[in-house]
């Protein structure tokens, strides 16, 4: 029984140290046998470009984010922005046709259909060679356009993904850990480019091959994860540009960053099961060693907690004094419970932040596996409502 319960406790102290540090440090090793990445000037002419905004009752946000677009640097004429409104019931739409004179289009769904349904009905007016995603509460840097485009220029990178940058302020001090953990992950995907590529987009700031464009994805799964899967499956690989910064606002609190982690992980899941094949490192080589280390190991640490727990009842019916240990889990779980409630009216202290957000960050990973395996399916997107 001891040595069970032993292999029950080390299961997801080996999947985070490996994912989380391992894979990393295995990817700086790989990375000292690659040529640093080339930063490639400006094209003789740059490609014509659709910007897609998909939106729902975004009426305090859409005039700041289609002014922030506007202001992008980057030819007037070679540049289309279609603003995808999912039947929203609120001023969005109203806001937006006053933009028409300025080059935004606006592509009106008949009833609420989903983010990804959104960028699926924007196919048929797309323009150009190249498809921008982005959110209407994220602020682009003006030279981050140019940028992610000029990347294209290399005929191997089917998509580009930005830079994101978590950006707040002390009266949201509870959700200071997502800053570090987007931080974190950055540094990951700049690791994961000098070796070849990413394995999924940043949500907030991509662009894709307008040929990669899949009109017919499923609505329930993550396109910005699913765009460097689709590109690798033709032949294409998707990269991380440094330069391509933008500005991400943290989430008001810890209960809805708890909240969206749900969605987006339960999502992502469904995702990497659709695109399961991916992971044969027979055909797949490299890209399924990244996809395996960089997505499945993590997602996996939230549902071997639980073993864990079992494990170490195991070794208190065999040990009695591990039952402090048991008892200590018992009150921590208890006051990550407390953090997420009090974070919702009160400033928490730094310690106690980041103690949320990884207990809120583990228990939304348990409950989205609850959801992926269900087969519970959640086309119908709630955006993320962030200060800007």
């Amino acid at each position: 029984m001891v040595p069970f319960a032993i292999v029950l406790l080390a299961l997801p102290v080996a999947l985070f140290v490996y994912a989380y540090a391992g894979y990393p440090a295995l990817l700086k090793v790989l990375g000292w046998f690659r040529p640093p990445v080339r930063r490639r000037g400006d094209p003789s002419e740059w490609p014509g470009i659709t910007i897609t905004l998909p939106v729902y009752n975004e009426e305090l946000a859409i005039e700041g984010a289609l002014d922030s677009l506007l202001r992008l640097d980057y030819p007037t004429d070679r540049r289309h922005i279609l603003v995808i409104s999912d039947a929203s019931t609120d001023r969005t739409d109203e806001i937006v046709l006053g933009y028409a004179d300025r080059g935004v289009q606006l592509l009106r769904l008949p009833r609420r259909s989903g983010k990804t349904a959104a960028e699926n009905a924007a196919a048929p007016h797309l323009r150009g060679e190249i498809v921008v995603n982005t959110d209407a509460t994220i602020r682009i840097r003006p030279q981050a356009l140019k940028a992610l485009i000029r990347v294209f220029q290399d005929p191997t990178v089917g998509v580009a993904s930005g830079r994101d940058v978590s950006v707040g302020d002390l009266a949201h001090e509870d959700t200071r850990g997502e800053s570090g953990y987007v931080g974190y992950e950055m540094w990951v995907r700049g690791l994961e480019t000098r070796v070849g590529g990413i394995i999924g987009a940043s949500g907030c700031f991509f662009a894709t091959r307008k040929e990669l464009h899949d009109t017919l994805f499923p609505e329930a799964l993550s396109r910005d994860f699913a765009s460097a899967l689709i590109a690798r499956e033709h032949g294409f690989r998707a990269v991380s540009v440094e330069d391509a910064v933008c500005l991400v606002p943290r989430t008001a609190s810890l209960r809805r960053e708890y909240r969206r982690k749900i969605r987006t992980m339960a999502r992502g899941l469904d995702t990497l099961y659709y695109k399961r094949r991916l992971l044969d490192p027979i055909r797949y080589g490299g890209f399924a060693l990244k996809l395996f280390s960089h997505k499945l190991c993590r997602w996996l640490v939230p549902i071997t907690l639980p073993l864990a727990g079992l494990g170490l009842v195991l070794l208190a019916l065999a040990y009695p004094l591990a039952w402090a240990a048991v008892l200590a889990v018992g009150l921590l779980t208890l006051l990550g419970t407390l953090v997420m409630r009090w974070s919702e009216t009160r400033v928490l202290p730094s310690p106690l932040a980041t103690f949320g957000f990884l207990f809120s960050s583990n228990l939304a990973g348990l409950l989205a596996w609850g959801k992926a395996l269900r087969g519970e399916r959640n086309p119908i997107w709630e955006p993320t409502r962030r200060t800007v």
